[in-house]
């Protein structure tokens, strides 16, 4: 389980992983601010045992706005929104849920990096704030045993990003930071 502080925007998140049957889960909820509006999403995304996406469900409200998404991934890679079929996304593996830092982590568990390996992948894209689908080329490079530089929108989108044991990103530069890094427990 992960809390992080939003960095560009008030707001916060958590987070957390687990395993049921088969799947691995990935659920959290997003509290923040857009354009001076509270939005709150809860998502749930659940993977197969090799971290490929499977099933994602987002709710909640972008100010007085209800929004819900439900996406699958088929056999195949096709994908679905809504019941709808999403053709410009046919080919991904990952979801990029463009208002959180969690889902860098599929990617990362799913294609286990060896250090100074770097790789392409090929995301369908959660956009903020209308929750539509697209492309989203990136790529990650693992720098140190905790330190992967991503990369997309050609590469003039980069960031060093600094992970856990777990694979949850506890440093996005100018976005998010883990808030139970560094923190003193009471006794």
């Amino acid at each position: 389980m992960i809390l992080w502080r939003r960095l560009d925007l008030p707001g916060h998140e958590v987070a957390e992983i687990s395993q049921h049957r088969n799947r691995w889960n990935l659920a959290g909820t997003a509290i923040f601010t857009y354009r001076r509006q509270p939005c709150r999403l809860d998502y749930e995304i659940e993977c197969d045992m090799q971290w490929g996406t499977r099933d994602v469900t987002v709710r909640g409200q972008i100010g007085e706005k209800p929004v819900a998404l439900v996406l699958s991934r088929r056999p195949g890679d096709d994908w679905l929104a809504n019941d709808v079929p999403q053709p410009a996304v046919q080919g991904c593996i990952d979801v990029d849920l463009g208002f959180s830092p969690s889902t860098n982590l599929l990617p990362i568990r799913r294609l286990k990096l060896e250090l100074g390996a770097s790789v392409s992948v090929r995301a369908a894209w959660v956009r903020f704030p209308d929750l539509t689908l697209e492309v989203l080329e990136q790529s990650y490079t693992r720098l140190t045993e905790h330190t992967y530089l991503y990369e997309s929108a050609g590469g003039t989108f980069r960031r060093e990003l600094t992970v856990n044991g777990d694979g949850f990103v506890v440093d996005y530069p100018g976005l998010w930071r883990d808030e139970t890094e560094g923190t003193i427990e009471d006794d």
